[in-house]
């Protein structure tokens, strides 16, 4: 089917396989049906078709109905179509007397299946009967009821709860028209007054219903009318909007709801109070009077074409609005009289013409369709070859909604779908709304039948399409020069009672699952070995197919219950399925629909409109969801691959467009390996597995094609644009990891990741920034690697080809493979290239990363191994208390004896000073005087820098800094110097006092340098008691007098450490202080400047004078001070004697006076105890 834009016909009818792109199709449901017998030489047309639970019933011409049975399908059928067979052939009964008069045999005009009483309406040359369901055997005994023109009005609303006890139907006579329920048997509810209808459709209460020349809404349970508009335009007669009470006074009279049964007589008299079927048969075959006037104003039993000619349209309404009884119910309250829609104004051509040739022009046959179950939907127009209007109205006779145009008045309508804005009364309901209308329409090549199909439930601008109605040959021979033309008595639609799924094979064949072939894969271009035959059985892809094939036979099916007969056929007018539908779309703007291997401009542009026309819709059954699925695939596939098949890049092509595309891709879930296979060097990266690829069985032709189509290289495809929609749409894949849904997960997201890096090594090698500064695409490649891939060997070797090691050590650590961590690691650190760095700082992150792990093998290999490179650094690898690995300090040791001795000393130093353990500070000093002992005897430059220390350092005028402060602030960059400090530290007494150390051994070792060391020679004499000694070097040695003076406050204990180390030393008694002190006296008298001797001793006199004996001080004082320069010491010294005598006479007075206390004190005690007289033997 094609959609006409500009309002001619398609001149290929889609009535089979045929790809549409229209809304509805022709499926056929039965050919070559044998409408003529040996009996019958006139030609045999179909008149009427209806279908319920698998039985087919077709009425002719020739007063016959047709009975054909369904037959299942084939299972091995894959069109799954049931088969419908001739079963029978019946003549309904009618009066062939009355027909023969009357000159017109329609045929059979109706059949009504009633599925829920089993019961079927036959109306047949104007005689309804009635028979039982699937056979059609007579009901009712035979019952018929004459001169009928319609029967139908079921109620569209009704629920099968409401229809276990029977259903109401309305059949309509040249008199009046009978509301009858039809169960078990036949029941009478009531009759209206409203003859000639010719066609009705009821919801609940409200019928809309037509005769000859106009449209009417009944309220069949209050018995009133509302009078519409005509039929025709051009009837001028006719008035509307009218209120009329339609009862009887035979209906107010008689019971509501008689049962029909099989007394009384069949002669056509009625009886108003008889319960016999010949009351019921009767009644409807002729026209009853009402018992009070003639007058047709009075009873309303009065045909519109009598109201017109005899009073004026608001006579009879306002008439009829008084009128009021007991027995009627109250009229319809004034508001529903209402103006009527506008009508199509008549027709020039018709101006001026003779009534009765305009009583001949208005002879167009009343349709009324119920959209919804609160509107009807009726046409008018003018003539059958000018244009028709669909009107809609509402309950209250209101019109509603726009108008309809038809482009000629219809032969046939049928409303389809419940429309966008009524709610689903289930899954599978189509919420479109679409008209459908019969017409013969004019052509380039002369008259063609159609049918006419548009919107009903939104203004799309008068959008239509035309389905060409199939020419079916008739049965009866022609002539040889007798041209069939198109006749509408050849072909009609009908909406049937019941919903049957048609099968559209089709659907399957694009939406199942169809492996493609990729021919060599990633697996033999990496040199990956196929699975072995065992894990893949030959049996294994058959068995897939034919599970594909099962499941595309679930979706082939599509409901309808409209059908079109034309000629001997009849076919299922179904709603184009949204696969096909699309699908074709999309086909024609392909050019050359996947053929050859030049490239071929495509139009963007319109798969992208397409797009947009199901963005947004909701997938209503599995199908559907399927199908838009398969749309969105199809068209985000040929998009991307269009832009890689382009000779010129992405010249002329939109950022909208790109846009566009690349949210394609993201929404429509293609498989990425079929992406991937069209790109050049991507598609090595692809992975089919043992079992293959398996895609929508539509998609395959558009990849193999464009695979074809795409020539160029990789770095002519890969431009900036199509590697950053390509990067962001693997990304968006690697989000469903871990989604159930994702057939053969492992190998699509293997390929996946191996194409992203690939993707991001490119960018970033070819990324000028990346050697400056850390770029976007650096830090989207260090987070795929750190996330974990699933190609893991892959992107080992993509790596190691790319040159990239720390990228490749954090590929490593997302799998915490510790050891090839430090392997990489270590190959970067000793100068392997690494491309694009990364590692700036190597040790470090060696350092950091062994504290971090839990392996002591690693830790032993690598710790050494970086303390071996950097002593300092690969040492605290096992100091470091948190650390996952704890070693004891005896391991340790050994361990850096063993394979990093150069850091044996950097250990120590932790322990000694760190951890303050000294069990390993004689070890230290033994490494220390190694290292300066060994740099003294090989270097005369070391000695040199020793010798200059000294003299500098007496040089220097007080006050001067001690001459540890002095060599720390004019320190050397020279490890041994760092070790003397260190060794100076350790046996000056940092550690207290109750650290020991072999003191003979270290002077053993120093004695050769002596002069060279001179501190640590004053250490080891105060050491060994040899204070004379120790202060002599201190005075005269070095010069530091400040030192000099602690040492005799700290009785040689601790010198040369810092500060903080002597707080926990306990300082000699004061005894010995002054001895120290004298020695240190003598020491300074013996200072060769005679300024500094002075100085030195004359302030040492005056701050440490207590500890000395002013005598024995003026004993060594040369004579020839004067009194001057010792004048602070004798002051002090003299307050000190007088202090002292004082303080021995008053201690002498308090102690004399203490003693008279306690005489005092006894002699009262004797005095109280008195005196004792003793005998003397």
């Amino acid at each position: 089917m094609s959609v006409e834009e500009d309002g001619g016909l398609s001149q290929k009818p889609s009535t089979s396989a045929q790809a549409s792109t229209g809304s509805y199709v022709l499926r056929p449901l039965v050919q070559d049906i044998p409408l003529s017998t040996d009996e019958y030489t006139t030609e045999n047309q179909i008149t009427c078709v209806e279908l319920s639970d698998g039985n087919l019933y077709i009425g002719t011409s020739h007063a016959e109905i047709l009975h054909f049975v369904s037959i299942p399908a084939d299972p091995e059928d894959e069109s799954a179509a049931p088969q419908y067979i001739f079963a029978s052939r019946l003549q309904p009964a009618y009066n062939a007397q009355a027909s023969a008069l009357s000159r017109t045999s329609p045929g059979v005009q109706q059949i009504l299946v009633l599925p829920r009483v089993q019961k079927a309406c036959i109306l047949c040359n104007g005689t309804l009967s009635f028979y039982s369901l699937p056979e059609l055997s007579p009901a009712f005994n035979n019952t018929t009821v004459p001169n009928c023109t319609w029967v139908g009005g079921v109620d569209l609303n009704s629920t099968a709860k409401e229809e276990e006890n029977g259903i109401v139907v309305m059949i309509c006579v040249k008199n009046k028209t009978r509301l009858v329920r039809i169960s078990d048997e036949a029941r009478r509810v009531r009759d209206i007054e409203f003859p000639g209808c010719l066609v009705s459709t009821r919801r609940r209460n409200f019928a809309c219903v037509a005769d000859a020349r106009s449209y009417a809404l009944l309220d069949v349970e209050n018995q009133q009318k509302i009078s519409l508009f005509p039929i025709s335009s051009l009837d001028e007669n006719l008035g509307g909007g009218r209120v009329e009470n339609i009862s009887s006074a035979a209906e107010r009279s008689s019971s509501s709801s008689r049962p029909i049964s099989n007394e009384g007589s069949s002669d056509g008299k009625a009886h108003g109070r008889s319960t016999s079927l010949g009351a019921f048969v009767g009644g409807l075959g002729k026209r009853q009077t009402s018992p009070r006037s003639g007058s047709r104003e009075r009873s309303g039993l009065a045909t519109p074409e009598a109201d017109a000619r005899d009073k004026s349209p608001v006579q009879a309404s306002s008439h009829n609005r008084n009128v009021s009884t007991p027995e009627t119910p109250s009229p319809m309250p004034p508001t529903l009289e209402k103006p009527l829609p506008v009508i199509p104004a008549r027709s020039d051509s018709l101006r001026g013409h003779s009534p009765a040739r305009l009583q001949s022009a208005v002879a167009l046959k009343p349709h009324i369709c119920s959209p919804t179950p609160a509107e009807f939907l009726l046409t008018t127009g003018t003539t059958v070859n000018e244009a028709g209007v669909g009107i809609f109205i509402n309950l209250d006779g209101e019109v509603v909604r726009g108008t309809i145009q038809f482009d000629r008045y219809p032969h046939a309508v049928v409303v389809d779908g419940q429309g966008v804005e009524g709610e689903p009364t289930s899954l599978e309901e189509d919420p479109e709304g679409f008209v459908l209308a019969t017409m013969t329409k004019s052509g380039d090549d002369g008259e063609h039948n159609v049918i006419e199909i548009q919107r009903w439930d939104t203004d799309d601008g008068g959008h239509k399409e035309w389905l060409n109605v199939p020419e079916g040959p008739l049965p009866a021979a022609r002539p040889k020069n007798d041209v069939a033309q198109p006749s509408p008595d050849t072909f009609s639609i009908r909406k049937i009672n019941t919903s049957v799924i048609v099968p559209f094979p089709e659907i399957g064949q694009l939406l199942r699952g169809k492996r493609l072939r990729l021919g060599k894969t990633s697996q033999t271009a990496r040199g990956v070995q196929e699975s072995p035959p065992e894990t893949s059985p030959e049996g294994w892809e058959i068995s897939r197919d034919k599970e594909e094939v099962e499941f595309g036979r679930r979706l082939i099916g599509r409901a309808s219950c409209l059908v079109l007969w034309s000629g001997s056929a009849v076919w299922w007018i179904v709603k184009n399925p949204l696969a096909l539908k699309l699908d074709a779309a999309i086909n024609e703007v392909l050019p050359d629909r996947y053929g050859g291997s030049t490239y071929r401009e495509l139009d963007r542009s319109r798969i992208i409109q397409i797009i947009n026309g199901v963005r947004g819709q909701e997938a209503s059954s599995e199908t559907d969801f399927l199908s838009l699925e398969y749309i969105r695939q199809k068209a985000s596939l040929i998009l991307f691959a269009d832009l890689l098949a382009r000779p010129s890049a992405l010249t002329g092509i939109q950022a909208a467009d790109m846009r566009i595309t690349e949210g394609l891709f993201m929404e429509g879930g293609v498989d990425p390996r079929g992406i991937l296979s069209l790109i050049p060097l991507l598609r090595n990266e692809v992975i089919e597995g043992p079992k293959g690829m398996w895609i929508h069985a539509g998609l395959i032709p558009v990849v193999e094609s464009y695979r074809v189509m795409v020539t160029k290289s990789f770095e002519e495809v890969a431009t900036k644009d199509i590697l950053n929609v390509i990067k962001r749409y693997l990304g968006a894949w690697r989000q469903r990891k871990g989604f159930g849904s994702i057939a053969d997960e492992a190998e699509v997201f293997q390929s996946v990741d191996a194409a992203l890096l690939l993707v991001l090594l490119e960018q970033d090698g070819k990324d000028p920034s990346r050697t400056s500064k850390p770029s976007p695409t650096r830090m989207e490649l260090y987070a795929l690697v750190d996330s974990g891939v699933d190609c893991f060997e892959r992107a080992i070797g993509l790596l190691e080809t790319y040159k990239r090691l720390f990228v490749l050590s954090r590929l490593y650590q997302s799998r915490r493979m510790a050891r090839k961590v430090l392997e990489t690691w270590k190959r970067i650190i000793e100068g392997e290239h690494d491309e694009g760095g990364g590692l700036s700082d190597g040790e470090h992150e060696v350092r950091r990363y062994l504290v971090n792990i839990k392996d002591t093998g690693l830790v032993d290999e690598y710790g050494t191994w970086l303390a071996r490179r950097n002593p300092a650094l690969g040492v605290q690898v096992f100091t470091n208390d948190s650390s996952r690995v704890k070693w004891e300090p005896h391991q340790v040791v050994m361990l850096l004896r063993r394979k990093a001795p150069d850091a044996v000393k950097v250990y120590l130093e932790h322990l000694v000073f760190g951890k303050k353990n000294v069990k390993y500070a004689n070890d230290l000093i033994s490494y220390y005087l190694d290292s300066v002992l060994t740099i003294l005897g090989s270097s005369e430059e070391a000695r040199d820098i020793l010798a200059q220390s000294y003299q500098t350092y007496r040089a220097l005028r007080p006050p001067k800094p001690t001459y540890r402060q002095f060599i720390i602030e004019n320190a050397v960059p020279f490890p041994w110097w760092h070790d003397r400090l260190r060794l100076l530290e350790l046996i000056g007494g940092s550690h207290g006092s109750d650290f020991a150390y072999d003191v003979e051994a270290i002077l053993t070792r120093i004695e050769p340098f002596e002069q060279d060391l001179v501190p640590e020679s004053i250490i080891l004499d105060g050491r060994q008691g040899r204070h004379k000694q120790a202060l002599r070097l201190l005075t005269h040695g070095l010069g530091d007098y400040h030192t000099a003076v602690n040492y005799c406050l700290l009785g040689g204990a601790s010198i040369f450490h810092p500060t903080s180390g002597s707080a926990g030393l306990v300082a000699p008694s004061r005894e010995e202080q002054a001895i120290l002190f004298g020695y240190l006296l003598t020491e300074f008298l013996r200072i060769e400047d005679v300024s500094d001797r002075l100085e030195r001793t004359s302030e040492l006199l005056e701050r440490f004078g207590s500890w000395y004996d002013a005598r024995e001080v003026l004993d060594l004082i040369p004579e020839s001070w004067s009194v001057e320069l010792v004048s602070g010491f004798l002051v002090s010294a003299f307050r000190r004697l007088v202090h002292e005598r004082n303080e021995a006479t008053i201690t002498k007075a308090l102690s004399g006076a203490e003693n008279l206390q306690i005489a005092a004190a006894f002699v009262e005690k004797c005095s109280a105890l008195g005196p004792q007289i003793e005998n003397v033997s």
